[in-house]
């Protein structure tokens, strides 16, 4: 009985087993389809989202190339556009391509907006494209953030904030930030004063710009000071110490027909046997232009005619030919010989090939100190190449004592010959044209970059109160900042301005100390203004003890130095010599103290008129008694 019992219950519990494995299975079954379905419909989602995403890129791309294509139009249009209505349409073009998303069109878009080229001026807009720029990693965009931070154009002035932005663009490798970060590190502006990071900073923009040098790639353009209101800037003298050929290959590159007139001009010339016309015609035809097919037989040809009349150039056309051997085997010894003789009759360029040879061995015994001589002697002929030479050697030490001071000076200045230095022309003209804005903007970012005539000019717009994107409170502080940069660059008008604001309180507290100290170092470039101001100072005791005889002198000098201050002079002197002669009166000796105090409080803001007037009653009284 019990095992029949032991049987049923052993038999009920394999029917419990199999039951629960037949539905594990089912179950499994139903979960293996849920997951196949669930695989499935994932699976249909990435190749949504896939599609999607090729849609996408196809549409980007599509955008790209078609923005590029804008792009491309925009910059054809403009580089032979003479016409309003084309230069608006280019600009219509490149608007399009920016809102493709086109990187170098926002670029050229937001610098239009910013400067006011061929348009009216945007800030605002300037300001949210370079923006993006800025967050698309554009160097550009960052310099610009930099630069509108560093003079509150459009934003906050804040001079941190400008520092990161130009550091950002520097490291992208933006030019204008490298040299702006020079400048400030080599002048201490919000940063601390250091020559190797003005170094550093000054050789990378040098380097490029006389690589452009050496291929004749960039143009060096007069610097018109504001102040002297200059009128004669013309196509004639608009960039200074170049010689005539450059400057009419740099016609050519912009497709001035000129070019081809310079050509049969100097063919004219040369046949007519002026040896400049035959050196000229052998430097066309050795770099070759639009106008004229490059040919080194036929620069041989012209150069060795004006060679063998003793034409400078065409002896260092000889030498170029044979030493880089051009149509001719290369011959050191010859290119040395040609270059030796056009040196000694003063030829830079003939200079600096020597200090070339000299540097590197070429053909000679490499002798360091001579290239030295030979690129020191073109640069100061005005060779801008030779000054390059020479900022490497001082930072290197190489044949002269290591300088940092000597090298920062000559990469600086190789570094102001770069083409931004254009803005020159078009701010001055914008200026002519009544843009003051415009104008300021351009000179305001030179500025910048340390050139001392933009700092004068960007200050004179300011002082003259006609800028409109700045506010009336930001006007007098930038003017004097500018005036004060300016100043320590050695520009003694700029310092006898800056002594004016200290002494009138423009942008300032009055202080008439450190007006007094402005004054004095302006005096030591001879300034008249300085000397008449600094005896004013002296007279009234006003930052400095009142000597009565060193405000004598100075009036003095201040004549001599300049004949248009002897009425001025006359002026003070007479109401100096009426206010010792009052107070030597023995008469008024007793209410001195009282009458003299009173009557210069009264005569001081008049004191001219008081004199002209005692003047005119004398001469009255003159005529009269005759």
């Amino acid at each position: 009985m019990k095992a029949v019992s032991v049987a049923l219950l052993l038999l009920a519990l394999l029917v419990s087993v199999h039951k629960t494995e037949k539905s594990f299975e089912n179950h499994k079954e139903k979960n293996v389809s849920k997951q196949e379905a669930l695989n499935e419909s994932q699976l249909l989602t990435m190749q949504d989202t896939f599609s999607s995403q090729a849609e996408d890129l196809a549409r980007r791309k599509k955008n790209e190339e078609r923005g590029h294509q804008l792009y491309k139009m925009s910059n054809k249009i403009l580089k032979h556009s003479k016409s309003k209505k084309e230069k608006e349409e280019a600009y219509q073009l490149l608007t399009e391509a920016a809102d493709m998303g086109h990187l170098k069109a926002m670029e050229k878009l937001a610098a239009a907006l910013l400067f006011g080229y061929h348009g009216p001026q945007n800030i605002t807009a300037a300001v949210i494209l370079y923006e993006t720029l800025a967050e698309k990693g554009s160097h550009k965009g960052q310099t610009a953030l930099g630069f509108m931070f560093s003079y509150g154009i459009g934003m906050e002035y804040n001079q941190a904030k400008a520092l990161v932005y130009y550091t950002f663009g520097s490291l992208g490798g933006n030019l204008i930030s490298q040299m702006i970060l020079g400048y400030r590190y080599w002048v201490g502006i919000n940063v601390p004063r250091n020559c190797e990071a003005a170094l550093t900073n000054y050789r990378k923009v040098a380097y490029f710009i006389a690589n452009k040098l050496e291929k004749n790639e960039e143009m060096p353009v007069e610097k018109v000071r504001l102040m002297e209101k200059s009128e004669n800037l013309s196509s004639n003298n608009d960039f200074l110490d170049w010689d005539v050929h450059q400057y009419y290959k740099f016609l050519a590159e912009r497709g001035d027909t000129q070019i081809q007139k310079a050509f049969y001009y100097f063919l004219k010339a040369a046949k007519a046997g002026n040896t400049h016309g035959m050196a000229f015609l052998g430097k066309m035809f050795l770099e070759g232009s639009v106008a004229v097919t490059q040919s080194n037989a036929s620069a041989f040809k012209y150069f060795t005619m004006a060679a063998e009349k003793g034409n400078a150039v065409g002896l260092w056309g000889l030498g170029v030919l044979y030493f880089q051997g051009k149509g001719v085997p290369v011959n050191y010894t010859e290119a040395f010989k040609y270059f030796h003789i056009a040196a000694e009759k003063g030829l830079a360029d003939a200079q600096f090939q020597l200090g070339v040879m000299y540097h590197s061995g070429s053909g000679v015994r490499k002798d360091y100190k001579l290239a030295f001589k030979y690129f020191y002697l073109a640069s100061q002929n005005g060779q801008p190449i030779a000054v390059y030479y020479l900022a490497q050697m001082y930072a290197a030490g190489t044949g002269v004592f290591r300088s940092c001071q000597n090298a920062v000076e000559l990469y600086r200045s190789v570094c102001e010959l770069g083409s931004w230095s254009e803005k020159f022309l078009t701010a001055y003209f914008a200026y002519q044209d009544g843009n003051i804005d415009s104008s300021l903007i351009q000179y305001a970012l030179l500025a910048e970059m340390g050139y001392e005539v933009a700092q004068s000019n960007s200050a004179f717009i300011l002082e003259s109160e006609q800028v409109k994107i700045l506010s009336n409170d930001q006007m007098y502080p930038l003017a004097l900042l500018l005036w004060n940069r300016a100043a320590a660059q050695g520009n003694a008008f700029a310092r006898v301005k800056t002594g004016d604001y200290h002494f009138y309180g423009y942008g300032t507290k009055k202080d008439y100390v450190t007006a007094a100290i402005h004054y004095s170092l302006a005096v030591d470039h001879h300034i008249a203004q300085a000397m008449f101001n600094l005896a004013y100072m002296y007279e009234h005791g006003l930052g400095i003890p009142e000597d009565i005889h060193l405000a004598k002198r100075w009036y003095d000098l201040a004549a001599q130095t300049n004949p248009d201050a002897s009425i001025p002079v006359f002026l003070a002197r007479m109401k100096l010599e009426v206010k010792l002669l009052f107070s030597e009166m023995q008469l008024f000796k007793f209410t001195s103290s009282w009458k003299m105090s009173k009557l210069d409080t009264v005569l001081r803001p008049h004191w001219d008129l008081f004199a002209l007037v005692v003047i005119v009653i004398l001469l009255v009284l003159l005529i009269r008694n005759r």
